[in-house]
């Protein structure tokens, strides 16, 4: 139904947004917020139309899809309030000092756009990480034009989210080549768009090979650009023991409900879980297998993704020294849906095993047993960078198990204390992203109004005539916005005595 978009196609897409780029940047900050405003009143505007065709395209239910749109909306209306705020512009002020030997410049400095961002639809989440999702709405507040590439899986339910965007755009009078939507079955169109001169960043959530093969086509080129990938990770859950003893049985079913919510598709997902062997983990294994057993398989968002899951699990499961411990009735398991599997194997099978350490994506989850502490920390110190990782502990196991939290922090970009990592809560101190593999670059986040810095850049403007400063770093502060000045944070209006 939907077309490759073609290199004469893209050309002409990419100098629009050029274009388009020059012209949007100096749009103040509540023009650029009113345009993402609109955007959310149009999302709303399609009504049941957009959950029926996402419904068709996803096998997501009808009310995970109706979550997900008013999450798409809050994010775009959220985003929109923080880039009007202006706190994450990071203006900076320090006044002359002519006296000095030798005399001290004006330098004052801000955030500025990059330029035309590319984001890449994610298949697990049609609305809230594609193509009105969080990368479009961080590059629109930051000022950035954006192309968004389809994802395959949902190209109707993007298309009808794309409209939408282009509907608020000519609503607010935003130029030509603001957004554009293009197609992309195979990898060809991703990869020239990643190679393109006019695109200067790429917003990208999926897997591990998709995000570093973007990273490094953006580093082979000329002219190298920023790729932020958040690219999945195993979120291990560290139980301790005295937690253990005292909550086996309400652990395993709060991490039962976590790893199969919603068939385990979510980045979150807690696929590793790391105890002490004993009593209380056996009544744990047997409580986990108990939660599952009953659980009836739902169809997996698309075929792709049940495929990728069954070959994974059973690679998993072959491994030497891996044991099936809990498992839903295949009896129940038709074309397209995930088989719930819960697996153990002792901690020197998965320090030996690379392929243990690997994210099976889906409702999997494998459980370690350690012989003790050392052997915990060993594991921990084994593990590549994650997304989240958890700590399940009473105050006394925190107390004694300092080296272990001192090391989990560092592999981490949440870090969690007898909570699940599912759900990923859209607020500023919420970091969605993690040191590599889990994502490309762990300073910033994907959720949350700190990832529109993900698309600007810092630039100091020294000796500048205040006329002719930008509004966020004149002497009246005429949008009123946090800026520090003198090494201190302050609202006030600089005076020529202050000077």
């Amino acid at each position: 139904m939907y077309k490759d978009t073609s290199t004469t196609a893209l050309d002409d897409v990419l100098a629009k947004a050029v274009k388009a780029y020059h012209q949007y940047k100096t749009c103040s900050l509540k023009q650029r917020a009113d345009f993402m405003r609109a955007i959310a009143e149009e999302i709303a505007a399609l009504g049941p139309e957009l959950i029926d065709t996402a419904m068709q395209e996803t096998n997501l239910p009808q009310a995970r899809l109706e979550g997900e749109r008013a999450r798409t909306m809050f994010q775009l209306t959220s985003y929109a309030a923080a880039a009007e705020q202006g706190n994450w512009l990071e203006a900076s002020i320090d006044t002359a000092l002519p006296e000095r030997t030798p005399p001290k410049p004006d330098l004052r400095k801000m955030l500025v756009p990059l330029g035309p961002v590319v984001v890449f639809g994610a298949s697990n989440f049609p609305f809230a990480y594609s193509t009105a999702g969080g990368d479009t709405a961080c590059a629109f507040a930051a000022g950035c034009p954006v192309i968004v590439k389809a994802h395959p899986a949902h190209a109707k339910t993007s298309t009808l989210m794309a409209d939408a965007i282009l509907r608020a755009a000519e609503k607010c009078n935003m130029p030509e080549g603001i957004f554009a939507h293009v197609y992309g079955a195979g990898f060809e169109v991703g990869t020239y768009l990643a190679k393109h001169e006019a695109v200067k960043a790429i917003g990208f959530t999926g897997s591990y090979s998709g995000g570093k093969a973007l990273f490094d086509l953006a580093n082979q080129r000329k002219t190298p650009i920023p790729v932020f990938a958040e690219m999945g990770s195993v979120n291990p859950i560290f139980i301790l023991p005295e937690k253990l003893i005292k909550e086996a049985d309400t652990l395993s079913k709060q991490l039962a409900a976590s790893v199969t919510l919603g068939m385990g598709q979510f980045c979150t997902n807690p696929g590793l879980i790391v105890a002490i062997d004993n009593e209380a983990l056996e009544r744990f294994i047997l409580g986990f297998r108990r939660e599952i057993k009953p659980i009836s398989p739902a169809k997996m968002l698309h075929q792709g993704i049940a495929t990728n899951y069954a070959e994974k699990l059973a690679t998993a499961l072959a491994q030497k020294g891996v044991q099936l411990v809990g498992q839903t009735d295949e009896e129940e398991l038709t074309e397209g849906k995930g088989l719930i599997s819960i697996a153990t194997t002792k901690a020197q099978t998965f320090l030996a095993n690379p392929i243990l350490h690997q994210e099976v994506f889906g409702p999997y989850s494998l459980i370690i047993q350690c012989v003790d502490e050392t052997e915990m920390l060993a594991v921990a110190k084994a593990m590549e960078g994650q997304l989240t990782a958890t700590i399940m502990a009473t105050p006394n196991d925190i107390r004694q198990h300092q080296p272990l939290l001192d090391f989990v922090q560092d592999i981490c970009g949440r870090f969690i204390l007898n909570n699940v990592p599912t759900g990923v809560e859209v607020c500023l101190a919420m970091q969605h992203g993690g040191p590599f593999p889990a994502s490309t670059d762990s300073r910033f986040t994907s959720v949350g109004a700190d990832g529109i810095k993900r698309f600007a850049r810092p630039l100091s403007f020294q000796n500048w005539d205040d006329e002719f400063l930008p509004k966020e770093l004149q002497n009246a502060n005429p949008l009123n916005i946090w800026r520090t000045v003198n090494n201190e944070l302050t609202r006030n209006q600089l005076h020529e005595e202050n000077i």
